[in-house]
C-alpha cells in the first residue's frame, strides 16, 4: 500500500508543528557579526596590504609556493 500526503504550509508552519526551534534570530546574529568582521578587516583584502603580508615571509614562501604549482601540474 502507499499513500502520499500533501501538505500546504510555511516553513514556519512546518517548524512550529514538528517542535522545532526557530534559529531566525541565530542566523541575524551570526550574519551581522561576520559582516561586522569582514568590515574590520577590508583593508586586509586590499592589493597593497596583501602583497606586504606574502613578501614579508620572504623568498622561502615564494619558493614554496613555486614548488607547489610545479607539483600540481606534473601528471
Amino acid at each position: 500500500m502507499k499513500v502520499n500526503v500533501e501538505i500546504d504550509c510555511t516553513p514556519e508552519e512546518a517548524r512550529a508543528f514538528l517542535g522545532l526551534p526557530d534559529v531566525a534570530p541565530l542566523n541575524d546574529h551570526l550574519v551581522a557579526e561576520m559582516k561586522r568582521r569582514m568590515d574590520e578587516n577590508i583593508t586586509a583584502m586590499q592589493p597593497d596590504e596583501l602583497m606586504k603580508t606574502w613578501t614579508s615571509f620572504g623568498m622561502q614562501a615564494q619558493d614554496q609556493f613555486r614548488k607547489l604549482m610545479e607539483a600540481a601540474v606534473k601528471p
